[in-house]
């Protein structure tokens, strides 16, 4: 195909390629591109004319794609990526009058501790700007990113889609959150005798502290998961039950209350909060000015 044969193919066609690619269901796709079922069932049709190809399968109640589609999708993602850069970089950003809508990823404890600073100035700069929030943790980051979900992401992370940037933000360091009255800080053996509530997205029973804990060859008792760090403000007051959180979290947990953050009585491997953000956007004028408010209100202070 030259050129001038391009002329023929309608880009949108290309866009809801991508999206029925990733989402496998209709009307999935549908919601995300902000189209009618209808439209994007016609819009199959009109790609399996265009590939020769029947692109997606029926396999038990959702679909496949083809062979050939996953093929197709490895090419032409790279080109869609260099396209959408293109578009972006010649677009002007005017945060007082730019109306943008932003999908940022968060991590509950970045939700929950360090958001409510970044929105109100995100508010105060860009008032017509819409953010759309999505949950995220180290197990979704990676697809929200790919299927475009979501532009940027902030949490702890591992693997990364190939075109994906990181930066860290601050290194995660931990208080313990204690409703109690008892005088002085805790030791290891009350620390380790006490029950534990944490915070589990996937209802877990153990985390990264429990394996520092291991190391000292002590454990804790964990008798509560739940799966949002703004239950805990509740649950911890007037109890013996501690928590173990990120100190950005246990900062926004206490103020106004009875409760107190002290330092762990071991020591910890601490991990990174990163911003993690697709290629595609990276030199999107308004990502651009989006990730350095990031930086600003989640980032380390002082950094």
């Amino acid at each position: 195909m030259n050129r001038n044969d391009l002329r023929r193919v309608d880009l949108n066609l290309l866009v809801i390629f991508e999206t029925l690619m990733f989402e496998k269901n209709l009307t999935r796709a549908a919601e995300k591109l902000f189209l009618g079922q209808p439209a994007v069932s016609a819009a199959l049709g009109r790609l399996r004319d265009l590939f020769d190809d029947p692109l997606l399968v029926r396999n038990g109640r959702g679909f496949e794609p083809t062979a050939r589609a996953l093929a197709i999708l490895k090419e032409l993602q790279p080109a869609m990526d260099t396209i959408s850069g293109a578009v972006s970089r010649a677009r002007e950003f005017n945060p007082a009058t730019n109306r943008d809508t932003f999908r940022i990823g968060l991590s509950d404890d970045a939700e929950f501790g360090l958001f409510p600073a970044l929105l109100n100035q995100i508010r105060e700069e860009a008032p017509e700007v819409v953010i759309v929030v999505r949950r995220v943790n180290f197990l979704l980051m990676s697809s929200m990113l790919a299927s475009g979900e979501i532009s940027v992401g902030v949490s702890y992370t591992t693997e990364l889609p190939a075109n994906a940037k990181r930066r860290k933000l601050r290194e995660m360091k931990v208080k313990v959150l204690r409703g109690d009255d008892r005088p002085g800080a805790l030791a290891l053996d009350e620390y380790c005798s006490r029950p534990h509530a944490l915070v589990s997205f996937s209802g877990d029973l153990c985390g990264n502290i429990d394996n520092d804990l291991a190391r000292l060859e002590r454990s804790r008792r964990v008798v509560l998961a739940v799966p949002q760090f703004s239950g805990l403000r509740s649950i911890i007051a007037g109890t013996e039950m501690l928590a173990t959180v990120p100190d950005f979290a246990a900062a926004a947990l206490i103020e106004g209350t009875s409760l107190r953050a002290d330092d762990p009585p071991f020591e910890l491997v601490n991990s990174d909060l990163s911003m993690v953000w697709s290629g595609v956007t990276d030199n999107d004028p308004a990502e651009r000015w989006l990730r350095s408010k990031i930086v600003e209100f989640m980032g380390e202070p002082g950094a």
